[in-house]
């Protein structure tokens, strides 16, 4: 019995001309207004202690720009959001309401979502994407009633299957409209199949996560380049607002640089964790070991170890990402305690008598490894209930962001015989005295 699966394809969009991106920018900024407006309006519910469900009928009023059909899916995407707050609270987490999209001064974030039936997708050699307007859009920009706005489209679909719900929006970052299609496929055309193996991840800032699976393969993303850019971008947030009149707490370059940050930092968050899940899928994994962080920030708080896990690679936001990834693709992930597995020695098993030197693993019983890398081995084989033999590892998979994508780093020499040296050498029982090289 075959089961239905989500998956999704993700596509550059160009407009066709300057008034059709014109007509674009306003059919995406009517949309963030409709947001707004009744966000704002459920939000006071919400505060004033009333249902956040009795509001205006804004479908009426956005229906002239939008449509009917897309300012339904705008509120119906804010109503699921709404839902989701509700639902984290009972859970017990501390999550605030659903935010804006930005503000009239400041730019709106530009999106909106089409209804699965409303919009017509065709990829090949001249790959279109055709959207509703309202029909005052329509008016001002001389369509006739029946036409659609037509879009360019780049990239072709990873998956064919029923399309779902088409989100549009403008990727300031890039300065790219972008569209993501989810479609709905059997799981018997997936491209490869599940076995019932394990992985763990070690989620970090300096090395965003280091992953081991039971296979025997591990992958290394790095990000002390992302986390760079990050603390310069906090550095001239920090300086423009030392600038400020007394009385103010924010410009209009202050806010377009957070907005910059978080979205920079958001689309190399979904790139890696796409990334990975394809890997792990094609490696056989059916289960996926996260760490709950709640006992080492405890343990072992600080103001660098907060802004790193919080505040730039925003832990919570990565394990959701990664969790909706991964339940495309079938694979469920797991919160586990992984609480000691950065001090634990995966060869001899050793606590108290073990160091770690930035990315170099060290203990007394000789064995020196990648530090990130052993702690998800460790993590794995606890969860996994049983131990991988050192001497199976291949060499990690190590992968460095672009802005774009994440791609294999190529290993120069110079850049690999000093760890070679001291990390690729063999322990006194015959096994690889590493799993990887700092």
């Amino acid at each position: 019995m075959s089961v239905v699966v989500r998956r999704t394809n993700t596509f550059a969009v160009r407009p066709l001309s300057t008034e059709d991106e014109q007509l674009l920018r306003e059919l995406l900024d009517a949309s963030a207004s409709l947001w707004n407006e009744l966000n704002y309006e459920r939000r006071q519910h919400f505060f004033d202690g009333e249902s956040v469900w009795n509001t205006a009928d804004y479908r009426k009023q956005y229906v002239g720009v939008l449509g009917s059909a897309t300012a339904q899916q705008v509120i119906r995407k804010n109503s699921e959001a709404w839902r989701s707050f509700f639902a984290a609270r009972e859970d017990g987490e501390a999550t605030a309401p659903p935010g804006y999209w930005g503000n009239e001064d400041d730019g709106r974030e530009l999106r909106t979502y089409i209804r699965n039936d409303q919009y017509t997708l065709e990829t090949g050699e001249r790959s279109r994407l055709e959207v509703p307007v309202g029909q005052d859009l329509k008016d001002e920009y001389g369509l006739g009633y029946h036409d659609r706005l037509r879009l360019e489209v780049t990239g072709n679909p990873k998956w064919d299957g029923g399309q779902g719900r088409l989100e549009l929006y403008y990727d300031e970052v890039d300065d790219t409209f972008r569209a993501i299609q989810p479609v709905t496929v059997s799981d018997s055309r997936r491209d490869s199949p599940l076995a019932d193996e394990s992985a763990a991840l070690d989620v970090g800032a300096n090395n965003l996560v280091a992953c081991t699976t039971t296979t025997g393969q591990q992958y290394l993303y790095e990000g002390r380049d992302l986390f760079a850019r990050f603390r310069e971008t906090t550095e001239e947030i920090a300086r423009l607002q030392s600038k400020l009149r007394e009385g103010r707490y924010s410009s209009q370059r202050i806010r377009r640089l957070y907005r910059t940050r978080t979205r920079r930092r958001d689309h190399a968050q979904d790139a890696l964790v796409r990334d990975l899940v394809e890997r792990l899928h094609e490696g056989g994994v059916a289960t996926v070991y996260v760490g709950d962080l709640t006992d080492v920030l405890s343990a072992h708080w600080s103001a660098a170890v907060n802004e790193k896990t919080h505040q730039f690679w925003a832990y919570r936001s990565f394990i959701d990402r990664l969790a909706t990834t991964a339940e495309e693709y079938g694979i469920t992930v797991k919160i586990e305690s992984e609480a000691y597995t950065t001090a634990e020695c995966p060869a001899c098993g050793e606590r108290k008598n073990t160091e770690r030197n930035g990315d170099v693993f060290r203990c007394s019983c000789g064995y020196e490894g990648h530090a990130d890398l052993d702690a998800s081995r460790v993590f794995l084989e606890r969860q996994a209930g049983r131990n991988l033999e050192v001497g199976s590892m291949a060499r990690p998979v190590r992968l460095t962001w672009d802005d774009h994508t994440w791609s294999e780093s190529p290993r120069s020499p110079e850049r690999a015989s000093p760890n070679e040296e001291r990390t690729d050498r063999s322990t006194d029982d015959g096994k690889l005295a590493s799993v990887g090289t700092a």
